[in-house]
């Protein structure tokens, strides 16, 4: 059996994608960072307003009150509804990516924090169940990942049409 990620690890992880965010997004042009490779999928800077409200909503605030609260009833939110009303799309990317270094600041400090009995702590969910801060630590760490492969997928998609014969050597 493999042992779950310690917060100290979840806390390094934390940090680096916020690093790898600022150092692919940052390196990327305006239409790139905008670019919505099919009706309905985020474009990158989305992706980063997403990342922010997950913070708040899903992760560091679903923990805070996890820890306030004995077994508390957790809530649930419509990422997409959320993220059309952000309009992050028409936001400047440096912006958002303040945004979410200086949430997650404030989150590897809760991370880096938590003691061995807090990791067993949980709240209901009203669409899975029982959460407790241990599987949400790893879920975190999870969720920026698959993240971060759709901001990568998206690069690819804008790359895609402009490799002429060079698609052959990914068409396998």
């Amino acid at each position: 059996m493999i042992d779950p990620l310690a917060p100290a690890v979840v806390a390094g992880l934390l940090r680096s994608a916020v690093t790898t965010l600022r150092a692919e997004l940052t390196a990327l042009p305006e239409p790139v960072l905008t670019y919505h490779p099919a009706p309905g999928e985020w474009c990158a800077q989305e992706v980063v307003g997403h990342l922010i409200e997950a913070e708040r909503h899903g992760f560091a605030g679903r923990i805070r009150i996890i820890l306030a609260e004995e077994t508390p009833r957790l809530q649930a939110w419509d990422q997409d509804e959320v993220a059309r009303a952000r309009h992050d799309c028409a936001r400047d990317v440096k912006t958002l990516l303040d945004e979410l270094a200086e949430l997650r600041d404030d989150s590897v400090a809760l991370v880096t924090g938590l003691r061995r009995d807090d990791l067993r702590r949980a709240g209901e969910h009203p669409k899975v169940g029982r959460l407790c801060v241990a599987d949400l630590l790893q879920e975190w760490v999870h969720h920026d990942r698959n993240h971060l492969r759709q901001i990568l997928a998206n690069v690819q998609a804008w790359a895609w049409p402009h490799m002429g014969n060079a698609q052959r050597f990914s068409a396998d």
